[in-house]
């Protein structure tokens, strides 16, 4: 089980009401809601394995290369000309302290947090999917992680609809029953009709419906862009034109859109742990922000 841990904890923070606080006042629902998450998936789920998949750069600069626009809405401050930093997300102020926090209690519990430097959780999940030897489970609440659907390997994505409760199940017959494409085909859907909370600006006039029409007619990106140069393939003379002027960003969108499935990373065990790893350290976090039944449930979920 793969843990798209930011959209998770974000998810936790706008679910549950920011008045629950440790016993100084902190606001801890972020914390506390990502505990109880964890806990539902372990009880319902039973994964052998499971890792929080991190974002060591939220915004790579290899995308920003490739498209400038890529997640320009989301950047709080930009970091200095030249500078090795990363750009600031733009962050509720009462979450980006409990970052801190939530990898703190995973590191005591002994969950797996897998990241690596220059590359989104998404590239993490990505590899470690492709890696797999047996069935994935892939929590996120970000559809982008369906291209990395797979029947024939076991790979599906659980998108929570209500916390982590009520999970959408999402494999390529859904996929195909929604979208009219497989996992493999949901990237090209997704950089055709374009994403703005990616700041991904697709073909301008290309819906989800055309792309997914285009993608059922010519196959894939490849196919679609070789019947562009085709005069006697069926496009009509509009979308002809349309994906014609949109070629720069269509040759740049796919390494943007498609995640890493080759990166290297830090060695990590990814077994769910039996009991926590730094029991002492626990109790004290425990303490100080109070974590009270949150931990507790993840405690009493964790196997025997």
């Amino acid at each position: 089980m793969l843990l798209d841990t930011a959209s998770l904890y974000f998810r936790a923070y706008f679910g549950v009401p920011d008045s629950v606080r440790a016993p100084d006042g902190t606001p801890v629902n972020a914390v506390r809601g990502l505990l109880d998450f964890i806990a539902r998936l372990l009880q319902d789920h039973h994964p052998d394995d499971l890792v929080a998949c991190m974002d060591a750069d939220w915004r790579p600069q290899w995308r920003v290369d490739l498209i400038p626009t890529y997640k320009a809405h989301r950047v709080a401050e930009e970091a200095p000309e030249g500078s090795a930093e990363a750009d600031v997300e733009e962050i509720p102020d009462t979450l980006s302290p409990q970052v801190p926090v939530i990898e703190d209690v995973l590191d005591a519990l002994g969950i797996a947090r897998v990241g690596a430097a220059g590359f989104e959780a998404d590239d993490i999940i990505g590899t470690l999917a492709t890696r797999a030897a047996g069935p994935v489970d892939i929590v996120t609440g970000d559809r982008d992680l369906y291209q990395l659907v797979d029947d024939r390997r076991g790979v599906r994505v659980l998108y929570p609809l209500k916390g982590v409760g009520t999970l959408q199940t999402t494999d390529e017959a859904w996929l195909r029953e929604k979208y009219g494409v497989d996992g493999a085909g949901y990237a090209d859907l997704a950089l055709l009709r374009g994403d703005p909370s990616d700041g991904l600006p697709g073909v301008p006039g290309v819906g989800e419906k055309t792309a997914a029409k285009l993608l059922a007619s010519f196959g894939d990106l490849a196919g679609i862009m070789a019947a562009v140069d085709d005069p006697a393939a069926k496009l009509t003379p509009t979308q002809r034109k349309r994906l014609s002027e949109a070629r720069p960003y269509l040759d740049a969108a796919p390494k943007v859109v498609r995640v890493a499935r080759d990166v290297t990373l830090p060695a990590f065990d990814p077994a769910v742990p039996k009991e926590p790893a730094d029991p002492a350290t626990l109790e004290e976090l425990a303490t100080r922000w109070g974590l009270g039944g949150s931990l507790q449930r993840v405690l009493a979920a964790l196997p025997a």
